[in-house]
Order: C-alpha cells, then sequence, then structure tokens
C-alpha cells in the first residue's frame, strides 16, 4: 500500500474526535448513507471498466473533506473519464438551481446529496486514437495526448510489460487505460485543483492513499463495516494522519474487480 503524509499548514491538530457531531453526522453515517444511495465509489460496477484509484483526505479549522477518485472506461460513456467523488462537512462549487428542470429537482438533488458531491474530467484530450466505428477498441498505430504529453500507442509488448493480458488480439480501450495507469499514473488522476474542486480553501491533504480496502457494494458491504474506513473517519476528524495505520491489505487494483465493466 501507498500512502502520504502532508505537513499541515497549522501547527494545532486535535488529540481527539471532537465531541460534537461536524455539520450533519459522524463520517461513517455520511459514507454509509451515500454506499446505500448508490453515490459511493462501486470498484466493480457493471458499466466502467476500472484502471486506478487514489484517496485524500482533507482537513482544516474542524472541518473535513475525504475525495475518491476513480479513473477508467464506460462503454457506454463512450470516452476514458475521472470521477472525482468529495464527501465532506462544506462544499462549494455545487450546481445550482440553473442545471435543473425545475427549483424543485433541484432542491430534491441538494437534500437527498447534503454532503456528497461530483465532478468528472478528461485527462485525454483527443479522441482520434480509437476505432472509428467502435469505441470500445483502440486503433493500431497511433498518438493520444494526455494532458499535453503525446504519448505512441502501446505496443503488444508494452501491454506486456504492464502486465496486461490482453483479451483479444486488437486493444480494448479499457486495456489502454491500464497501461496508461501503470506508466502514467499521475496524469491521469487528478490535478491538485481538479481534487479540490468541491473542498473549501480552507482545508489542506493531510493524507493521501493509492491503496486501501474498499468496501465490496455489490455485497452490500458499508464502509463502516470496514476497519480502514474506521481509522479514516478517526483521521478526518482529528486531522490526525497518525490515526491511519494500514489496517488491512488494500484491494483497489483493478485486478480486485474483475466484473468491473461486464454488463
Amino acid at each position: 500500500m501507498i500512502f502520504k503524509f502532508f505537513k499541515r499548514k497549522s501547527s494545532a491538530i486535535n488529540s481527539a474526535i471532537p465531541p460534537r457531531i461536524l455539520h450533519g453526522g459522524p463520517v461513517l453515517e455520511v459514507l454509509d448513507n451515500c454506499a446505500r444511495a448508490f453515490t459511493f465509489p462501486m470498484l466493480d460496477n457493471g458499466y466502467q471498466y476500472l484502471a486506478a484509484a487514489r484517496l485524500t483526505v482533507f482537513h482544516g479549522n474542524g472541518d473535513w473533506a475525504l475525495v475518491i477518485e476513480t479513473f477508467g472506461f464506460s462503454p457506454r460513456a463512450g470516452f476514458p473519464s475521472l470521477t472525482i467523488q468529495t464527501y465532506a462537512s462544506k462544499l462549494i462549487n455545487r450546481p445550482n438551481a440553473k442545471n435543473y428542470v425545475t427549483q424543485e429537482a433541484f432542491e430534491n438533488y441538494l437534500s437527498n446529496n447534503p454532503l456528497n458531491e461530483y465532478k468528472t474530467f478528461s485527462p485525454i484530450e483527443n479522441d482520434d486514437w480509437m476505432d472509428d466505428e467502435d469505441c470500445e477498441h483502440v486503433k493500431d498505430v497511433g498518438k493520444l495526448r494526455l494532458r499535453g504529453l503525446e504519448i505512441p500507442l502501446p505496443t503488444k509488448a508494452d501491454y506486456a510489460a504492464a502486465s496486461i493480458v490482453l483479451e483479444e488480439d486488437r486493444p480494448l480501450t479499457f486495456e489502454l487505460c491500464r497501461f496508461l495507469a501503470e506508466n502514467y499514473r499521475d496524469s491521469i488522476l487528478g490535478t491538485d485543483a481538479e481534487k479540490r474542486f468541491n473542498v473549501p480553501d480552507s482545508l489542506f491533504p493531510i493524507l493521501t492513499l493509492d491503496d486501501w480496502h474498499h468496501p465490496d457494494l455489490a455485497i452490500e458491504e458499508l464502509p463502516s463495516q470496514l476497519e480502514s474506513f474506521q481509522q479514516l473517519q478517526k483521521v478526518l476528524l482529528t486531522g490526525d494522519p497518525n490515526q491511519y495505520t494500514q489496517p488491512s491489505e488494500g484491494n483497489t487494483h483493478w485486478s480486485n474487480w474483475p466484473d468491473g465493466g461486464t454488463l
């Protein structure tokens, strides 16, 4: 498991979880409610081939935010994308009523998503590397632009070097995404600005995980049932990254979720 601690700009770190309930409830209650409502990342989502995931904890002035990034390919969407889901005691850059057909629809959205928000981005800037008639396949020769960087399409030997076994003679788009995750991970995941799109400026990153134990929502497992998220709640509420001690083996690599994208 890869994880990073960050130095806070504030020298004060609370030593215990505050006794008050922060802006709507304990972290695990928020995450469980989102899991039940299908607004929490499902790593084996049948409509999304997972390629990479990352988690970042923000804290400051008694507030917290948990940001989970997933990069992959959905044949329904037709193009690789980065989804950033934010769970926080306070959120910024939320949609406004203009984004909804009626005021009632807007109010229902806020009511059903009081402490969670999401945003999607496209790290890959061109699409002429995709098969002209089938978005699920990659052309034999070409280049893609990844955040301004031109990258030649990988060869079969390149895929093999990344431990990716091709399912067909021609590479599939989700296999290309996994190649990029192996070789250009930081570029396909969020920039600092993208990660904190919904996070207030008063919060600062204190912990980043590139692997952790994620709940299996397909069997109705909840975040609160896992020691990893129990420890993350302590980090979020205290601002102390040392509360996370890598309690169990991580499972966020795409190979752990073989059912993803198969619907």
